[in-house]
């Protein structure tokens, strides 16, 4: 076992920068220098923004380890936290950056409509929202957005549906959210956008107190009026499931749809079928091979920790990276291979442990329905261009595309 280095002998110009740069030919791929750093070795020191060098763990095994953990917080703010981006005093802070038992007692609150069953009772309302989209798509002029026309309005219709949150407002939950998930902007920015979610959140929540629906906003005020939740508490949670419930998935769809028409053979195994378990399994491996959520999952080790080989110092800051742990071809052969018929089901592009999100029974339904509706009622659907003028998202935590033209 050696011992861990000491960050003030490093020289900080000689660690490389994460996040890491993609290549341009390769834009479904995890950047070159973060493939470099998984074989050299498990585990690494990276630079952030501003001049921390938290650890890398670039292997699945490890990373699935350090995920299920107690030892490592998620709590952002703890010292030594590695935030990939400042930290303002009135940012929304939800339950996914906290630790049990306040992540416990807040993520118990809303597991109930995210169970399976509840998810699946859902699944005619999600499929007619597909078909009435589809329906406008093949009505419409062509060349469409695929973002604006179908990746986006579908899940943020269902989100809207289920948090009890006016669809008519999707515009200024989504410019907000747009902000918040860009490393580019400024503190002041994003303070701005979170504190205008949060302030739309409580007036509805004051709406939902005097005429409660059957929603789950509805419910959390209720526990709100019951001493159980503040209303602080609900704000930041409906701000956490208005973001997760459409950003991931909106760019999984597009995302998605562009991997497949690169992969024409993949599209067709999947366009044709009328398996659900093919559908389910095609899911699972887009999940695997695009993992969207690429600005790496974030920890800070509460004790000292022994991981590969190497001591990680209470107080160290740790980055999981999910995408570059779901092309480990240790545990996925011929991993940078797109095959819908593989089984990926224990990709951690959902995380892993008592984080791991709690919407992926949703996401999961949403893409199946998506992907088993848009190609097999648009076979001839293609991209409206070339794949070199696509603009990929490189600025924020969630990777995708900003427009997909397409035609048919």
């Amino acid at each position: 076992m050696t011992s861990t280095l000491n960050p003030a002998d490093e020289h900080l110009a000689a660690v490389p920068a994460y996040p890491m740069e993609r290549a341009a030919r390769c834009p479904f791929d995890p950047p070159p220098e973060l493939r470099d750093k998984q074989r050299e070795g498990p585990l690494a020191k990276v630079r952030l923004w501003d001049g921390s060098t938290p650890w890398l763990v670039t292997r699945y095994a490890d990373q699935r380890t350090l995920l299920g953990d107690p030892r490592l917080s998620a709590d952002i703010t703890r010292p030594g936290y590695p935030s990939s981006a400042p930290i303002t005093g009135n940012a929304s802070i939800g339950f996914i950056l906290m630790d049990d038992p306040e992540h416990a007692r807040l993520r118990r609150m809303v597991a109930a409509p995210f169970a399976f069953k509840r998810v699946e009772a859902m699944r005619p309302a999600v499929q007619k929202i597909t078909d009435d989209l589809i329906d406008k798509l093949l009505a419409g002029p062509v060349p469409v957005d695929l973002v604006q026309a179908f990746a986006l309005p579908l899940p943020s219709l269902v989100i809207s549906e289920l948090l009890g949150v006016p669809y008519g407002d999707h515009e200024f939950f989504q410019d907000n959210s747009k902000i918040l998930i860009n490393r580019n902007v400024t503190p002041e920015e994003r303070a701005a956008a979170s504190g205008a979610l949060i302030g739309y959140l409580d007036e509805l929540m004051s709406e939902k107190i005097a005429r409660p629906a059957d929603d789950l906003l509805s419910g959390l005020a209720a526990k709100v009026e019951a001493g159980v939740l503040t209303r602080s508490e609900v704000a930041q949670m409906g701000v956490l499931l208005l973001i997760a419930g459409h950003e991931t998935t909106a760019n999984m769809i597009a995302l998605g749809t562009l991997a497949l028409l690169e992969n024409p053979g993949q599209l067709a195994l999947l366009r044709e079928t009328d398996d659900p378990a093919l559908v389910a399994s095609a899911v699972d491996e887009l999940l695997r091979y695009l993992n969207i959520t690429h600005n790496g999952r974030r920890r800070v080790a509460l004790e000292d920790i022994e991981i590969a080989g190497e001591v990680v110092r209470a107080g160290e800051g740790i980055i999981v990276p999910n995408d570059i742990a779901n092309r480990d071809p240790d545990v996925f052969e011929d991993p940078d291979r797109l095959d819908i018929r593989r089984d990926a089901r224990r990709h951690l592009a959902f995380g892993f442990g008592v984080h791991q999100c709690l919407g992926q029974t949703l996401a999961r339904m949403e893409l199946q329905v998506a992907y088993s509706t848009l190609y097999r009622r648009i076979p001839g659907l293609r991209l409206a261009g070339e794949i070199e003028k696509v603009p990929f998202k490189h600025d924020g935590s969630v990777y995708g595309v900003y427009e997909l033209p397409v035609a048919w």
